[in-house]
């Protein structure tokens, strides 16, 4: 099974202050930590940038045609230069994402478009499995003004899979957990192992 992996860093992480992507956590950026995770699932990594971004080697680089459209344009650039019928779609700012997490959301896609994990009532969109063929409704999508991946996720056929049946994987479901501003990278770094709650 050909697999893509589409790891979103271009966002303004205005919430953060600070580039997101640069951002250690142990020894690694939170880029080069997604950029290894993804590489346990799959040989073909993309990763949606800003055009003055530094990329580690070894990737794919697709740049955001206009930049601070948000992550929705980010994964209809990334699904459109995909080869791959499924992809995995990653934000680098989760940075305690587990591999077992994104290759079961493969499995349980099935025929839908779409398989993203139901935590605390909302859908996790930017850690799930999408087929190529979205990013053409993402781009419709954007073009008409809308910028939310959860409208995206409403509109295709979206399989939705509660993350608490991801607990034997991810007992913590730390998968989840966005780091995003500062009081989240202070836990983070008060917690390097995870153990994050959810």
């Amino acid at each position: 099974m050909s697999l893509t992996a589409v790891i979103l860093c271009g966002g303004r992480s205005s919430r953060m202050g600070q580039d997101k992507a640069t951002l250690l956590a142990g020894n690694e950026t939170f880029l080069e930590r997604a950029i290894r995770v993804a590489r346990e699932i799959s040989d073909d990594v993309i990763v949606v940038s800003r055009a003055s971004q530094a990329v580690p080697p070894n990737v794919r680089v697709v740049n955001d045609p206009i930049e601070n459209l948000g992550p929705l344009a980010g994964i209809a650039e990334g699904l459109a230069a995909s080869d791959s019928d499924l992809n995995v779609v990653i934000a680098c700012d989760m940075p305690l994402i587990k591999s077992a997490v994104l290759q079961r959301l493969v499995e349980e896609i099935g025929e839908h478009d779409a398989c993203v994990a139901v935590v605390d009532g909302h859908a996790s969109v930017l850690c799930g499995a999408y087929r190529s063929r979205v990013a053409p409704v993402a781009k419709e999508m954007l073009d008409q003004g809308e910028r939310r991946v959860t409208a995206l996720v409403d509109r295709i056929k979206t399989k939705r899979v509660d993350a608490a049946l991801l607990r034997d994987i991810d007992p913590n479901l730390e998968t989840f957990f966005s780091c995003d501003t500062p009081e989240a990278y202070k836990q983070l770094m008060q917690n390097p192992k995870g153990k994050m709650q959810k």
